[in-house]
């Protein structure tokens, strides 16, 4: 009976108790880097910003870095904003309107401004740099730096401890990956007491690890700063014409040779390299997405102590209807978000988004569909990703054959089809 009340008592955690932060996590402001075009995506970022892009059948991906910041205490944080940023400034806006600035919270949203001449952000020293009078207001002890396009859980109180107990003047969290994904990252080495001894951005050959060849410690665009160091060095790379203005392949590079800079290793509870995903192609977020299909995916969204929070207007729940043989709504191993209609049809291992129908004795597998999605009679669906807002007409098929799909949509080398409603010549985002 005991054993029940605690799991019924878990199940209410969040929702009362309060994670008011401690006086070192009280002293930091958090700034999330929010701006990038996200090219890789292809489709999925040509009318939103990366960060802004759907995930896990009802998230957004910047939704997971703010969520972070929130169960970590840390409820100071400013999201800098430039390319196509209006449906993540609207998300945020209802998202996150909770938090109440007269007591020391807010998540506010910081639009390129051109504050500090004439350009545009030129790189992500610069867009901190542009900004520097808003750390100046705030006064905070420490800085943290976070990219708004990763999927993982992490609580920085305890990295924010580890900078300031190791006396570091920039803290980097990383990670091990394999040395073919380290091409897209900053990979470094480090030393005995995890000193960063070299740090290179997207090199073209990758350090392995001294321990495994295959695996390269790679950053995870997480920074700790101290707040007058991190002033100090903007200064420096502002003034400096030769610079890229940009944290990995500048600031930290320059700071190792004179200063404290070290790593912190992200591990879950068994000392083993923790969960962590760069979504920043159509592969790696078709993956993402399909690894929550798992029965016991890796990335725990139903964990109650570390709630994802997100914005999601009102629907009705899921339905599933037909119990005939051939027309059965049925979805195996897939996660179903509100207002969904799954009609006579047959889903598998697919991530569906909400106020999505599918028709009858249609049948997805192995696919992601965003939200306000209809999808007709007839269809079969396998290792696609449809956009919101596309209507897939009567007897489609997608993902068979790939030369024919190469015809109309986008085909990653994965063979992933990534499906666009300007793709189907369709009006959900057409400019009139």
């Amino acid at each position: 009976m005991t054993h029940i009340k605690d799991r019924q008592s878990k199940h209410y955690r969040y929702y009362i108790d309060s994670n008011t932060g401690t006086e070192l996590t009280r002293k930091t402001l958090v700034l999330v880097l929010a701006g990038g075009a996200g090219s890789r995506l292809k489709g999925l970022t040509q009318w939103r910003a990366k960060p802004a892009v759907p995930f896990g059948g009802k998230y957004r991906i910047i939704d997971f870095a703010l969520s972070n910041c929130v169960n970590s205490g840390i409820r100071r944080i400013g999201v800098l904003t430039q390319y196509k940023s209006h449906s993540m400034i609207r998300h945020i806006q209802r998202a996150w309107g909770f938090m109440r600035a007269e007591i020391g919270e807010m998540v506010e949203i910081i639009p390129a401004q051109q504050r500090r001449g004439e350009s545009w952000y030129l790189g992500t020293a610069d867009a901190i740099f542009q900004n520097i009078d808003i750390i100046r207001r705030h006064a905070p002890d420490y800085v943290i730096i976070l990219g708004g396009d990763h999927i993982y859980t992490m609580d920085y109180s305890i990295m924010l401890m580890q900078h300031v107990e190791s006396n570091a003047d920039i803290t980097i969290g990383c990670i091990e990956v394999p040395r073919e994904e380290a091409r897209e990252l900053g990979v470094m080495s480090v030393d005995a007491e995890w000193k960063i001894t070299h740090f290179h951005e997207k090199p073209d050959d990758p350090e392995p690890t001294p321990t495994n060849p295959d695996m390269c410690m790679a950053s995870m665009g997480i920074y700790v700063f101290s707040t007058e160091f991190l002033l100090k060095k903007l200064i420096e790379d502002a003034a400096n014409t030769d610079s890229d203005h940009d944290f990995g392949k500048n600031v930290i590079p320059s700071s190792i040779i004179d200063s404290r800079v070290m790593a912190y290793p992200f591990r879950n509870n068994k000392g083993e390299p923790a969960y962590w995903r760069d979504v920043g192609s159509v592969d790696s977020y078709w993956k993402a997405n399909m690894e929550l299909c798992e029965v016991s995916p890796e990335l725990n969204l139903y964990d109650r102590d570390w709630p994802i929070w997100t914005y999601q207007t009102q629907h009705p729940p899921a339905k599933f209807i037909f119990d005939d043989e051939g027309r059965r709504g049925q979805a195996i191993d897939s996660l179903v978000s509100a207002g969904c209609i799954i009609s006579g049809a047959r889903v598998k291992r697919s991530i569906i988004f909400f106020t999505t129908t599918v028709g009858a004795y249609t049948h997805v597998k192995d696919s992601v569909i965003l939200p306000k999605v209809l999808i007709g009679e007839n269809c079969r669906i396998s290792n696609a990703i449809i956009d919101k807002g596309c209507y897939i007409e009567d007897g489609t098929v997608i993902g068979e054959d790939l030369e024919e799909d190469r015809k109309r949509f986008h085909v990653t080398s994965g063979g992933i089809v990534l499906v666009t409603a300007s793709m189907l010549n369709q009006t959900y985002y057409k400019i009139s």
